[in-house]
């Protein structure tokens, strides 16, 4: 994990929408380098602050992936590739194409892909991207073993060459996989955040699995 300076650096973020508080007081950093994973259940806030860091005109570092979006459905996914290479000036991604699998899509209309093509074909787009930090809301959601296994291993790779990726999973066995440290939330508020080393301390019990220790916390 890096050491340098966070790219992202949260304090105290508090939202209401309709008077109901989504996010209390949460506090968050992410470095180069690292994986992060933001962990909870449904209704913890996690998309709210995927959704709040990305609106806090961050453009030039930051770039957000939604969950459950369809780009441009009437368009083939070799097109959605070459314009996102185009806009940032790139050539196509072809160890993302490799790693995902996604050379046998590229002439599928996106309208026509699966829920885990779809969401392959996002992945490559958002490491497609020039920007140091990537926030990615439930990046294996609709994949396989062997796709989640080889997305892992690129979002890896990428980490390890410089970039900071922020990850929102609900599979806790998919997130200690991948994920350098935790920001465990529940009900909007931080329940702790740390590798899982210290948050088994904190739970006291050493040999915890992430969804023990969420369940020792809460």
């Amino acid at each position: 994990m890096s050491e340098a300076a966070p790219l992202l650096r949260i304090e105290g973020v508090s939202v209401r929408r309709g008077g109901r508080l989504l996010l209390d007081d949460v506090s968050f950093s992410a470095s180069r380098g690292e994986i992060a994973g933001v962990i909870g259940p449904n209704g913890a806030g996690k998309t709210t602050l995927f959704e709040t860091i990305a609106t806090r005109d961050r453009r030039e570092i930051l770039f957000y992936m939604p969950d459950g979006v369809r780009p441009w459905e009437d368009r083939r996914a070799g097109w959605c590739l070459d314009f996102f290479a185009r806009l940032f000036g790139r050539e196509r991604d072809g160890e993302a194409i490799d790693a995902l699998q996604l050379a046998p899509l590229l002439g599928q209309r996106v309208r026509s892909l699966s829920k885990g093509e779809a969401k392959r074909l996002l992945l490559a787009l958002a490491l497609s991207t020039p920007q140091p930090l990537l926030l990615l809301d439930e990046p294996f959601d609709g994949l396989d073993f062997r796709q989640t296994r080889g997305a892992m291993e690129l979002l890896r790779a990428r980490a390890a060459a410089g970039r900071a990726l922020v990850l929102s999973i609900h599979q806790l066995a998919d997130a200690t996989r991948v994920c350098d440290r935790f920001l465990l939330l529940d009900h909007g508020r931080v329940l702790a955040q740390g590798d899982l080393a210290s948050l088994r301390a904190r739970a006291g019990n050493g040999e915890a699995s992430l969804e023990e220790v969420f369940l020792a916390l809460e």
